[in-house]
């Protein structure tokens, strides 16, 4: 069997996932996951006035180079690097990504939000059916949302997907001043998520009671909903209700809900509640009740559909 390696450059964490790959008619899963590698970077932070800096491309290649020895050591056949926002957004992208590639010496392909949205939905559908409903991918540094017609699948005619430019570590580093936010700074947050989706043509076309969730932050108001409600697993749906009820106990017990948050998902504390307010917010203005977690997301897209062809 081969081995691929997908290696996600975020805007929050970069990620290695090696996959043992199957030969054809070997199961209807065609992949396991042998090594899942997650280095938190902050990429985001590195970014000032639409620049990332010099000090982000060191990071980043530091990082990469990290990846890259494991894969190397783990004999993989192929290993391909894709990048989201963080390198998409900046106003120097051409210039970060060919430094990058020329220090470590492999390419590095940054994804178009149309290309991020869809291999999303490729990811979500390997391991559960879809049906109505919208998808959403709280990123590092955007959200996108893409519109799924009876059958599950991406409606097209609406477009690619709305790809909003704030994401959890983005909403972090603008409005934050300490580690968890204010409620002033919750709002201002809610606002800005507010006056991206006001500014959507078609948003009626998103409106859903139920939303499918994929990406760390999605997982981590998962697992904050477990910790809170004191749940042995991360459940498989958050509900609206339980993330009105975790910013309840933000507001009158915030130790409690730091020390809660700490458990939960100690590295993404200080990005958990920007999360928490993008996902409320786009459940509140879509009229949806409910996420549903996903398995798989972008990595297993991008594997299946630019690696493996399917």
């Amino acid at each position: 069997m081969a081995r691929f390696g997908v290696i996600d450059l975020g805007s929050n964490s970069v990620r290695l996932v090696i996959y043992e790959v199957k030969r054809r008619g070997e199961g209807t899963k065609p992949f396991r996951a042998l090594v899942d590698e997650k280095k938190m970077a902050g990429l985001a932070a590195y970014v000032s006035d639409g620049v990332f800096g010099d000090a982000g491309i060191r990071r980043a290649t530091a990082v990469l180079e990290e990846h890259l020895k494991i894969a190397r050591n783990l004999d993989c056949d192929r290993v391909d690097i894709f990048a989201t926002a963080v390198l998409r957004n900046c106003t120097n992208t051409k210039e970060a990504v060919a430094a990058i590639e020329q220090a470590i010496h492999t390419p590095v392909r940054v994804l178009s939000a149309a290309e991020e949205a869809h291999l999303g939905w490729a990811g979500a559908s390997i391991a559960q059916p879809l049906e109505a409903g919208t998808l959403i991918d709280i990123g590092g540094g955007s959200t996108e949302l893409t519109a799924l017609n009876d059958e599950g699948r991406p409606q097209h005619h609406h477009g690619a997907g709305i790809s909003l430019p704030q994401g959890s570590v983005s909403s972090y580093a603008q409005f934050v001043s300490l580690v968890l936010p204010e409620p002033a700074e919750c709002r201002a947050i809610a606002d800005a998520v507010h006056g991206h989706l006001s500014a959507v043509d078609n948003l009626a076309a998103y409106r859903a009671p139920r939303l499918y969730g994929i990406g760390g932050s999605v997982r981590a108001i998962a697992k904050m909903q477990a910790q809170a409600l004191g749940l042995p697993a991360k459940p498989p749906v958050v509900q609206r209700a339980a993330v009105d009820g975790l910013f309840d106990r933000l507001e009158h017990d915030r130790s409690a809900f730091a020390h809660s948050a700490v458990k939960a998902c100690p590295d993404r504390v200080h990005t958990l509640v920007p999360g928490m307010v993008i996902a409320r917010t786009v459940m509140e203005v879509l009229g949806a009740d409910t996420i549903t977690v996903c398995k798989y997301g972008i990595r297993e897209g991008y594997l299946m559909e630019r690696m493996l062809e399917k």
